[in-house]
């Protein structure tokens, strides 16, 4: 007698769930690379020399799907480039300025501001477990990141970024689809290239010397930046993005973790509890479409 067993498979949802954790590990193991990286090149160079690296390689790489986006697509792609570009600018120039604890803690506040904004923007209702997932999320950063807080023209900056990331979450949510996702990645990184040389080439661009900066420099590129953002589009084509801002909290958590692996850092008690606050957030927000149906945003002219 021949039995079949059935194993469980993922669904898209937790596939999604799943990738955005990726991105935020990779994003994690740069704060402390990012900011010994713009202590010698100024940030807006630093950027473009990283956005155009990016671009480049989306764009060789993805032209037949940019070249299927219609009208509408390419100019919300860029609408999301730009907004994304402005507030890597904003966050780079606050790390230069303020730790990069406190930074990291600041830049999370996107999961408070997503909500607010999918609100405002989409009159779109949050769950209240969501809410609550929220709360946890943010008293998680805080544990992580905050030894003290200081509110200085860098921490100013990087609030600002916080707002911006959360608008281009609340956007990518919107009006990322799958199909649509590659193409969608490679013009926002044309975008945020374009934006962030903008920013460079009035002063001329400093480029990075020595195989250190350079490593670095790629690393942010083609790991943090084009297979990130590639990763992120496609994964907020299957998830509202208050779900998406709490997920990628986890961030800090992956930045803590890799302190204490890699750079010597000692592991405290406040950040065994700043992370179980954040995981348990995410496995809230997991849970919450089984308990509580989100609800439709309504249409956006």
């Amino acid at each position: 007698m021949n039995v079949s067993i059935s194993r469980p498979t993922l669904s898209t949802g937790s596939l999604a769930a799943l990738a955005l954790v990726a991105v935020t590990a990779v994003w994690g193991s740069t704060f402390v690379l990012i900011k010994d990286l713009v202590a010698s090149l100024p940030v807006t160079d630093f950027l473009a020399v990283r956005f155009v690296i990016a671009a480049a390689v989306l764009i060789a790489a993805l032209g037949r799907q940019v070249r299927q986006l219609d009208r509408v697509q390419l100019t919300r792609a860029v609408a999301l480039g730009t907004v994304y570009g402005l507030a890597q600018i904003l966050q780079t120039a606050g790390l230069a300025r303020s730790s990069a604890a406190v930074s990291g803690f600041v830049t999370g506040m996107y999961v408070v501001l997503t909500p607010i904004l999918a609100a405002v923007l989409l009159r779109q209702r949050t769950p209240r477990t969501v809410w609550l997932a929220v709360v946890l999320s943010t008293a998680g950063l805080a544990l992580l990141a905050l030894q003290g807080f200081a509110v200085g023209s860098g921490e100013l900056l990087v609030l600002a970024s916080a707002a911006l990331y959360a608008l281009h979450i609340v956007g990518l949510g919107r009006w990322s689809v799958p199909a649509d996702a590659l193409g969608l990645s490679a013009v926002q990184m044309v975008t945020i290239a374009v934006v962030c040389s903008a920013a460079a080439l009035p002063g001329g661009v400093t480029m990075p010397h020595g195989a250190g900066q350079w490593s670095g420099v790629l690393y942010t590129a083609l790991a943090a930046g084009a297979l990130a953002l590639v990763l992120q589009t496609w994964a907020q084509g299957h998830l509202s993005a208050t779900r998406a801002a709490v997920i990628m909290t986890m961030e800090p958590v992956f930045a803590a973790a890799f302190a204490v692996a890699l750079g010597g850092e000692r592991l405290t008690l406040r950040m065994l509890a700043g992370g179980a606050l954040v995981l348990a957030a995410m496995y809230l927000v997991e849970l919450t479409p089984s308990r509580e149906p989100p609800t439709e945003p309504l249409p956006v002219p």
